[in-house]
């Protein structure tokens, strides 16, 4: 089992280079590092989308840039992976969000992992634009244009929402034909339909029926045509229990991210020993 950590990371928080010195020097697989671009104080939307969520925690308006933060990262290590955990597709501009992947995926050397996923802030998508009940269909269309650009000299791309004139784009990612594309979400269907279709991964959040999510997805796989193992499946935040783990990796689970407080290094640090043990198995 692959084992990372997942992360806000904020000016408060352990700072994104220690961060990543510190992993890559106790052997953990990867950091996935979490994005928001401000959070409206109107708070219509509950956390998550849940009926009846506690209050949103301050780290979700204190997030560094992702990429920002995983370049720096990348920049001063030389085996962690690096990915987003998650980029909001609905609310970045494809073009420069498709330079930005390729850009750290070249600096990183291809230790770069797209973790992409629909969003749930109804307000914070207003914000940009964006129709929250047209998002699923608009991250589908982000996802394919990227593509295009990320592998194609001369580029065009005409959709329902979004389209391109023909157009050169450099720089090509490192990896080919790109880095994995991630889908961080639970196992509703939109999310499950999405991955079958244009993703390289799945890593659900708090997984609730993870078995029969995952036979629910390798069925979509098979209809489209697609080997269930081209699909890595990995469990985004849970919880440092080898015995769960035992249980995932059961079902065909990789990999495991391990949640850390938006804290400073003091409180950070000492977790990264006491889960350490558990990267060594």
């Amino acid at each position: 089992m692959r084992v990372g950590v997942n992360i806000f990371l904020t000016e408060y928080s352990i700072q994104p280079v220690q961060l990543g010195e510190e992993l890559e020097a106790r052997g953990y697989e990867s950091l996935w590092v979490a994005e928001h671009s401000h959070i409206p104080t109107s708070r219509v939307t509950p956390w998550g989308g849940r009926k009846n969520a506690p209050p949103l925690p301050k780290e979700y308006w204190y997030t560094y840039d992702s990429f920002v933060a995983l370049a720096a990262i990348a920049a001063t290590t030389d085996r962690l992976k690096v990915g987003t955990g998650i980029a909001l597709v609905a609310q970045r501009d494809p073009i420069w969000l498709a330079k930005e992947v390729a850009s750290l995926d070249i600096i990183s050397e291809g230790r770069f992992e797209f973790g992409i996923g629909f969003g749930w802030n109804r307000e914070e998508m207003a914000s940009h634009g964006i129709e929250s009940r047209t998002r699923h269909r608009l991250v589908r269309e982000k996802v394919a244009l990227m593509k295009a650009l990320w592998t194609q000299d001369l580029v065009s791309y005409e959709g329902e929402m979004i389209s391109l004139e023909e157009s050169w784009a450099w720089p090509k990612p490192y990896q080919k034909p790109h880095p994995p594309i991630v889908m961080g979400s639970g196992g509703g269907p939109m999310a499950l339909a999405a991955v079958a279709e244009y993703c390289d991964g799945w890593m659900p959040v708090h997984p609730q029926n993870l078995a029969g999510d995952i036979a629910t997805l390798h069925g979509l796989l098979e209809q489209a045509g697609r080997d269930p193992s081209e699909v890595d499946i990995g469990v985004y935040g849970s919880q440092p229990d080898p015995e769960l783990w035992k249980e995932y990796k059961a079902l065909g689970v990789s990999r495991v991210t391990i949640f850390l407080p938006p804290a400073p290094a003091d409180v950070v640090v000492p977790l990264l020993d006491q889960h350490r043990h558990l990267v060594d198995n």
